[in-house]
């Protein structure tokens, strides 16, 4: 089993709030794709980092994540595509991690 993980963004780009029903797409894609979502989205978490430039760039995003028996990378890279044309963003993190229900 794998817990596959997406941060979505609450701004675009150009620093533009992303519109809510784009999250409550991704939630209703994701429920009738896998058959449930988990959303954090009361607190978004901060996503810090250094650029090319050594400028510290930030983030503040949803954390979005489902359990799947099996990684199917083609369809996830064309989903994590997906995302961001609709995000408006150069990356969307999407990652997978190996985990055993207890």
């Amino acid at each position: 089993m794998h817990l596959v993980q997406m941060f979505l963004p609450l701004y675009d780009t150009s620093g533009q709030r992303v519109h809510r029903a784009l999250f409550e797409g991704v939630r209703a894609e994701l429920t009738g794709h896998f058959g449930g979502v988990t959303a954090f989205s009361r607190a978004p978490a901060t996503g810090l980092w250094e650029d090319d430039d050594g400028d510290v760039q930030r983030d503040d995003v949803v954390l979005v994540e489902v359990m799947v028996d099996h990684v199917d990378h083609a369809w996830w890279r064309h989903y994590r595509e997906s995302l961001e044309q609709r995000f408006r963003q150069d990356e969307v993190l999407v990652r997978a991690t190996a985990v055993e229900r207890l």
